[in-house]
This record gives structure tokens, C-alpha cells and sequence, in this order.
């Protein structure tokens, strides 16, 4: 019961994060925003840990990653939270060193994180084009509320 909390928990601010990225406040300074960038960076920090954790506790109850270099899998929990961030990063980074296969459930969790991973560089892209030639776009949309 714990861990289904835990995990709806994480979903819920992996979601959070991700709403707050495509849906906050808008910027409207030059091609390159620093905010933009701290965002960007903070997003992947929590989907990254989110996920890592997300893996940690499937693999508590059931195999969710194998180790392809004939490495045990670690048993203590803090080994696995390494292992499972290791993967995370390499998952959503789009890397994929092939030294660790998801299995189970853990498939297309995988999958759902490398489409994240790959669409959030596009979308940081797009964010900053369409702000800067479209600067008053805020505060068009908030006259009509």
C-alpha cells in the first residue's frame, strides 16, 4: 500500500512539473532566457529522480531492470536507487548505453520517459520562438477571462 502511494505520489509531481513547464508564466526577454533554462533543467532533475524512484519501487516487489554485464542486481535499497537513477538519466536523456534492460512494467515506463525526454528540448525550442515573436500573447488571452 505504501508503495503504490509512493509511486502515485511521484507521478503526481512528475506531472506537476511538466504542467508547470508547458502552462506557466510566460517570458519575453531575447532568444535566450535564463528562467526558460532554470526551468528546463529543474523539469529533467525531477523527472529524472521521479522515474529513478519510480523503478526503485517496482523493483522491490518485482524485476524491473536486468544488468546485461552479468552484474547482480544491488540488494540493499539505496543501491538500487542509484542503479535505478543511472538508468533514469540514461532513459531520459535519450543515451540508452544498452548496460541495463528494462523488463515488465518497466518497459513502457521506459518508453513514456525517452518520449518525455525527447520532446522537452522541442518544447523548450518552440517556448522560446513563439514568446519572442509573439510577446504580448499573455496578455491577450487574460482580456478575455
Amino acid at each position: 500500500m505504501m508503495i503504490i502511494v509512493s509511486i502515485m505520489i511521484i507521478v503526481g509531481i512528475i506531472m506537476s512539473s511538466l504542467v508547470q513547464f508547458f502552462g506557466g508564466k510566460s517570458y519575453q526577454r531575447g532568444y535566450f532566457s535564463y528562467e526558460i533554462f532554470y526551468t528546463l533543467i529543474v523539469v529533467y532533475g525531477i523527472i529524472l529522480f521521479g522515474f529513478g524512484l519510480l523503478y526503485a519501487l517496482l523493483a522491490i516487489n518485482h524485476e524491473v531492470l536486468v544488468l546485461t554485464d552479468n552484474q547482480p542486481v544491488p540488494e540493499d535499497f539505496l543501491g538500487l536507487l542509484l542503479k535505478s537513477i543511472y538508468f533514469s538519466g540514461t532513459t531520459l536523456l535519450t543515451i540508452g548505453y544498452g548496460d541495463m534492460t528494462p523488463i515488465g512494467i518497466a518497459r513502457p515506463l521506459s518508453l513514456i520517459e525517452a518520449l518525455i525526454g525527447y520532446l522537452i528540448p522541442a518544447a523548450f525550442f518552440l517556448r522560446i520562438v513563439f514568446f519572442k515573436h509573439f510577446p504580448d500573447r499573455e496578455e491577450r488571452y487574460t482580456d478575455y477571462l
